[in-house]
């Protein structure tokens, strides 16, 4: 069944794609459309691939093995001004996003969003893993209440859903806001209920460089799963799944650093947890990254980790890199391990 769902979605990218393409040839009278300049003008293909190597104690094993973690291609069609979308699939997963973007109002104020595409819950999730310091991506907070993968209640859904928002910038591009409705079930799924999610999402850039974000998410979920911090939920029950999240970012030629505090409740349980990343430039394409990294996935419970991660990236053309990163990873719930982690980026 999914493998029918994604020839069905690329049959109908590469059929908009078409269509987009006859109606560009329409548009001139007495002159000839210039097919090619068309497509590069109004089609973008950008692709990136993330691989290399993870070694760990956990559990008193040792696991050394090698890995492809990301292979994603994705192709945007601007059909008008107004009026585009996009459709992103990972080879080694599944389609990850497919989407329509129609911008109403005659400056960025007002513009919405159809589709399957990353959720605005948190100020991590919302961004590129090309982008990101860490090789494991995300913190444990956001990998947990954004829906990246970790939690066995929501099932893997990489930060994605299905859903309508509407978004913009205002006062200058001072402020940026994002207001949606989602199935709060995931990508590549019908809703298990007949809840819907609203996820609302407002940004404050005071200075250049400088990001103040807070977001939130209200809804129920389906459970996918069990999980033994929450023993509460079975698996095909409705529960509450409600998240809060206040972060800032500044960003600058000699310091980027990201903290974020966030929390939620699943059921009757609740958790809560925070970071702080940064990233030091200190020679051409060089920098050191170090991260602090703490959740607790049940607060009664006190089932907690913490992650100290320290490492160094050299950017060797454009969007590719280089990383090598050590954490520790000091738990409550398992015993101390060690964590070490290469990797290769190439993007385009």
């Amino acid at each position: 069944m999914r493998k029918q769902f994604i020839k069905t979605s690329s049959l109908a990218v590469a059929m908009a794609i078409f269509s987009s393409v006859a109606a560009m040839g329409q548009q001139t009278g007495s002159k000839s459309t210039d097919w090619t300049k068309e497509l590069t003008d109004r089609i973008e293909l950008h692709g990136y691939a993330q691989g290399g190597y993870s070694y760990d104690d956990a559990g008193g094993k040792n696991t050394s093995t090698f890995n492809l973690k990301r292979t994603l291609f994705w192709a945007k069609a601007r059909v008008t001004d107004r009026f585009s979308f996009l459709f992103m699939h990972d080879f080694s997963s599944v389609v990850q996003e497919y989407y329509l973007d129609y911008r109403f109002s005659n400056d960025n104020s007002l513009s919405m969003r159809l589709g399957q595409f990353k959720h605005s819950y948190s100020l991590e999730n919302p961004l590129s893993p090309t982008m990101l310091e860490l090789i494991d991506v995300y913190s444990q907070a956001v990998l947990f209440l954004a829906g990246e993968g970790p939690d066995p209640l929501n099932g893997v859904n990489y930060g994605r859903d299905l859903g309508l928002m509407v978004y913009g910038d205002l006062f200058d591009n001072h402020i940026h806001y994002e207001l949606a409705l989602m199935n709060g079930q995931g990508i590549n799924r019908k809703d298990g209920n007949s809840d819907k999610d609203v996820i609302a999402r407002l940004e404050y850039k005071p200075v250049n460089g400088l990001r103040l974000v807070a977001s939130a998410q209200k809804g129920r979920g389906h459970a996918v799963g069990t999980a033994v911090w929450n023993p509460g939920v079975k698996l095909g029950d409705d529960y509450r799944r409600d998240r809060y999240s206040i972060g800032a970012e500044w960003k600058s030629k000699d310091l980027n650093v990201r903290a974020e505090w966030l929390g939620g409740k699943d059921g009757d349980v609740g958790s809560m947890g925070g970071y702080v990343t940064a990233s030091v430039p200190v020679a051409k394409d060089f920098d050191i990254v170090a991260s602090a990294d703490y959740y607790d996935r049940n607060t009664e419970m006190d089932y907690y980790q913490t992650n100290l991660t320290g490492g160094v990236q050299y950017w060797f053309f454009k969007k590719c890199r280089l990383q090598l990163q050590y954490t520790r990873c000091i738990s409550h719930f398992t015993d101390d391990y060690n964590w070490l982690q290469a990797q290769v980026q190439v993007a385009f």
